[in-house]
């Protein structure tokens, strides 16, 4: 999803995986907004926006609709609550649209825009969710996720003449792992803990080489595992927010295409953002990683409308075949100023973030500014869950003493 038609498609610009490993029991109407902007060098535009709505009960009483909609790519799902059981349910996915599937090849703290394509993508997807622990105050989910989707690639404008694009194909991928408590899709929650590992393959019908004179590989086959552990928690009192998440993994016949892609600061890129501050989008290309982030937001003022928000990250890499730089560890630290409006209805902030160890051509450090936005529709949350839907947010009853 690469550039509305050269002007503002770039909202649609990596449009997150939303709710890809649950189906949301809330009812939720949520317009998300995130900027990354680098103030030296030229890297690709690292932007998403989108409307995402939720709607339990729709049409009737066991069918959830998701919908997360941008410019120029849809992604939605339609779930049925109980489909398979009492507690397993099931979903029906469909996605699609321009620029979903491009490719920006940066290596060395500079992006080789001669070597960076555009691709188009749409894809058919089920998905099973079963509860193993129906009534207890934390669920714990099995998840399974397949789909087929077609890719279709082409040049833009910056594109090497020389450059030989992948073919077209269609991918298979299967995503299955297990969920303890869960995330909500929200900037910045008051409360939430997982605990999760995960398996997905991914395998294509026309791989080879491609490049120049077929410099690089596609893998008929590509696997990846990894975990993850995250807590986020709301002093009762003064309302300091502490968030953490550990997350780790390797992979299988990596490719440029399947490897995990770590940079840039857009908590809301993914269903799990591989967030350094101060580097660019997707500036590493890994094999293997190990990624810590942490953050503090204190309040400010007495209303609690205001505060300073400090984050930090770092990630030991091993870089995918091509695509290494010198040093396997590396860091970034931010700074913001965070605003909530009455009830929540709006979260803004503007972070600073710099690179400890970002190569630019100056030698190492690198800035960023980051705009991050949040609209809550319908003002939203709902005051309780149900205990026999698995979903990643019935934690929360106990999380919040409910």
């Amino acid at each position: 999803m690469r550039r509305v038609y050269r002007d503002l498609s770039w909202l649609a610009v990596l449009l997150p995986v939303m709710a890809g490993a649950q189906i949301d029991p809330v009812k939720r109407d949520l317009i998300q907004f995130g900027y990354n902007q680098p103030t030296e060098g030229k890297a690709p535009l690292a932007a998403y926006a989108y409307y995402y709505h939720n709607q339990p009960d729709f049409l009737r009483t066991n069918l959830t609709l998701r919908l997360a909609l941008a410019p120029t790519y849809i992604d939605s799902e339609f779930g049925f609550n109980h489909g398979l059981g009492p507690n397993t349910d099931f979903a029906l996915g469909l996605a699609g649209g321009g620029f979903a599937d491009g490719y920006n090849e940066i290596r060395n703290g500079k992006w080789l825009e001669g070597q960076s394509f555009d691709g188009n993508g749409a894809e058919i997807n089920g998905s099973v969710y079963h509860l193993f622990n129906p009534g207890d105050m934390i669920p714990l989910n099995w998840v399974f996720h397949t789909g087929a989707r077609g890719s279709f690639y082409q040049a833009n404008d910056k594109t090497s003449p020389a450059f030989e694009l992948p073919d077209d194909m269609a991918e298979f991928n299967v995503r299955t792992g297990l969920r303890y408590g869960g995330m909500e899709p929200t900037l910045f929650p008051d409360l939430a803990m997982e605990l999760a590992v995960w398996y997905e393959s991914e395998i294509r019908t026309s791989a080879g080489s491609y490049g120049f004179n077929g410099d690089r590989e596609l893998e008929t086959a590509s696997h990846l595992f990894w975990a993850s552990a995250a807590l986020s928690y709301t002093l009762p009192e003064s309302k300091q927010n502490i968030f953490a998440r550990l997350i780790a993994g390797t992979s299988v016949n990596a490719d440029r295409l399947s490897a995990y892609r770590l940079g840039g600061f857009l908590p809301l890129i993914a269903e799990y953002p591989l967030s350094l501050p101060g580097y660019y989008f997707q500036e590493f290309s890994a094999r293997q990683f190990v990624l810590l982030n942490a953050s503090y937001t204190v309040p400010i003022a007495p209303n609690e409308r205001w505060n300073l928000e400090f984050n930090g990250a770092t990630a030991g890499i091993n870089y995918l075949s091509g695509t290494a730089q010198a040093g396997n560890w590396v860091s970034g630290v931010g700074a913001g100023l965070l605003y909530r409006s009455p009830s929540d209805r709006y979260k803004v902030i503007l972070n600073y973030a710099y690179g400890i160890d970002a190569i630019r051509s100056d030698g190492r450090g690198a800035s960023s500014i980051t705009v991050l936005l949040q609209v809550d529709l319908g003002k939203m949350h709902s005051k309780d869950f149900s205990q026999t839907q698995p979903n990643r947010w019935q934690g929360w009853n106990w999380l919040l003493g409910r």
